[in-house]
């Protein structure tokens, strides 16, 4: 006898209760998002930096740990959702924002905050799924070593604790320690470097 395997759409993701928050939708089935606390923690760091740059600087939408993105040409039913993501206002006017659902619109930004549960593959693999879509920027942060990973249209860059991120392709302006993604209470800030160029 063979098994029967049930299909998950995105539409019965979002019947799920608190619309399957903790889950993806790959290839007709639930991928649990493993967590921990560091990395939620590190997640809303960098959602906070993008959220205070935006409000100052630069109106765009910035969203949450959790918001699910079907956004991916390839496969209409695949549901993913990133740590961090911003849509630049153009992209998405107020007018055309729709608060129930997935998103459909491809994120100019996203950022994967790395959990000690998270295999390398998989990691890779959604990497590979956000810049296929046509993201221009994916942060891969590991609160582990400290460092984030940028990868955009020319390659990717790896930074340690002593450099600064930057978002030239999508936030020119926005600059942060590297270090103060993990900052923890009671842990100095570090000063602003001029980003080479």
């Amino acid at each position: 006898m063979s098994a029967t395997v049930t299909v998950v759409t995105p539409e019965d993701l979002l019947r799920m209760p608190d619309e399957g928050k903790g889950y993806e939708l790959v290839n007709g089935e639930l991928k649990e998002m493993p967590v921990s606390t560091e990395s939620s923690r590190v997640a809303g760091s960098v959602f906070f930096r993008l959220m205070s740059y935006c409000e100052a600087h630069c109106p765009a939408w910035v969203f949450p740990e959790g918001t699910s993105f079907r956004c991916f040409p390839d496969d209409r039913n695949r549901v993913r959702r990133a740590d961090t993501s911003l849509i630049l206002l153009d992209r998405m006017p107020v007018a055309t924002y729709e608060d129930e659902g997935h998103c459909t619109t491809v994120p100019d930004l996203v950022a994967e905050v790395i959990s000690p549960n998270d295999l390398a593959g998989e990691v890779e693999e959604k990497l590979a799924e956000w810049l296929d879509a046509g993201v221009k920027v994916v942060w891969v942060v590991n609160p582990t070593t400290r460092s984030v990973r940028v990868h955009g249209r020319s390659g990717y860059t790896f930074l340690r604790t002593g450099d600064t991120l930057t978002a030239q392709e999508v936030l020119s302006g926005f600059a942060v320690p590297v270090a103060d993604l993990f900052r923890r209470p009671g842990e100095p800030a570090t000063p602003v470097a001029t980003p080479v160029t």
